[in-house]
């Protein structure tokens, strides 16, 4: 099978790349490389030294034998859209390639405006370019499971069973995203939605929650294939950065109460999950919705389990809590289901087995190029 990863170049999208080609699958890799620029915009770097693609995808080839196509240019210009998938001609396709990060979006107007041109604009090609030349294909696209955001009610699986005024219906499970990145995720899920509806399309949206580590089967054969770690108060998560933090000795920074619940998954169950939903497509004109996590977290408990951790290695790790610079509830209820890839097979790895590995070791070796500017949070909601 042919599978074409949009925004191979990232973090998710890296991984799964290489995944999904040492799995036996012919991979390309599309990208605009716009990630790599907003770091240089924003003056921050990967914790972890990062290659260029054309070096990675070489290094690929030398170790395993294996091609890996790739496509630089922007999926929001739909003729080089139109023209890569042609060429490639793909049976799936796997998008990543969206601004992913919800500080980012609430910079200011321009960032916001930046984030939902990109996102939507650059789904909605993708949906007409299927359309029009591949309509047989399976789009894999990731969604985020703060579409949701923080219900007082159990969070199903993309659809919700409602009983109204004695009627009764399935419909599309209720959304309050926390930003304006979120909102274009949930506009996504709308347009394909939609799309699959009136075209007969197929695709899987997998709400995912947060992930972290930075080692795969594959990007830990050659410092050269590494992932990404980001710390920094824009792109970083809360997780990556307790650990950085925790590597230098500067107190772990907690926004608010820390009650804060979110799901979270290690790298190597995104790349299998991805793996799955391709291997076990949709059918034609289903819209179907994963909630890709594997444990339930809140910010203070990610602290606590840093704070063990670090202090096992020897480090001396203190807990602050900031202001928090978001508008969200910071202690809340938070169920939300997750059985639809464990049903496929998903085998997940837990945050307890691989917190050193994944991540505090990354950040013990690597804390020479932390950036000490970027370690605060500078970015509010309510500005």
């Amino acid at each position: 099978m042919r599978v074409l990863v949009i925004g191979g170049d990232g973090y998710c999208g890296w991984a799964t790349a290489l995944h999904l080609s040492n799995k036996g699958y012919d991979v390309g890799i599309l990208d605009s490389l716009v990630r790599r620029f907003w770091d240089a915009q924003l003056g921050a770097e990967t914790l972890t030294p990062i290659a260029s693609i054309q070096q990675r995808i070489q290094r690929w080839y030398e170790l395993t034998g294996k091609k890996i196509d790739l496509f630089i240019g922007d999926i929001n210009d739909y003729s080089f859209l139109s023209q890569s998938l042609r060429q490639f001609e793909p049976d799936s396709i796997v998008h990543f390639g969206e601004q992913r990060s919800a500080p980012f979006s609430m910079i200011d107007r321009e960032h916001a405006v930046l984030t939902q041109a990109n996102n939507v604009i650059g789904n909605l090609n993708l949906l007409y370019a299927m359309k029009e030349d591949f309509p047989d294909a399976h789009l894999v696209k990731l969604g985020t499971m703060g579409e949701y955001g923080t219900p007082n009610i159990d969070i199903e699986e993309g659809y919700i069973t409602i009983e109204h005024n004695g009627r009764k219906d399935t419909l599309p499970y209720p959304k309050q995203p926390g930003s304006f990145y979120h909102l274009s995720k949930v506009h996504d899920s709308h347009n394909i939605h939609f799309a699959c509806k009136i075209w007969g399309l197929r695709a899987t949206d997998l709400n995912q929650g947060i992930v972290y580590g930075v080692l795969t089967e594959e990007t830990g054969l050659d410092e050269l294939l590494i992932n990404r770690l980001d710390y920094d108060g824009v792109f970083g998560t809360a997780l990556n950065r307790f650990c950085i933090q925790a590597a230098i000795g500067h107190p772990l920074t907690v926004y608010g109460k820390g009650g804060q619940t979110r799901g979270l998954l290690d790298i190597r169950d995104t790349v299998r999950c991805i793996e799955l939903a391709i291997a076990n497509p949709a059918d034609p004109g289903q819209f179907r919705v994963f909630n890709q996590f594997t444990e339930l977290f809140s910010i203070g408990d990610l602290a606590n389990m840093v704070q063990k951790a670090g202090e096992a290695l020897g480090l001396k790790v203190e807990v602050n809590h900031l202001e928090n610079p978001r508008v969200e509830l910071e202690e809340h209820y938070f169920n939300a289901k997750n059985t639809k890839l464990l049903d496929l097979g998903l085998q997940p790895h837990y945050l307890s087995d691989s917190l050193l590995d994944s991540l505090l070791n990354f950040a013990t070796k690597y804390k020479h190029r932390v950036d000490q500017n970027h370690i605060l949070p500078t970015v509010t909601w309510r500005r």
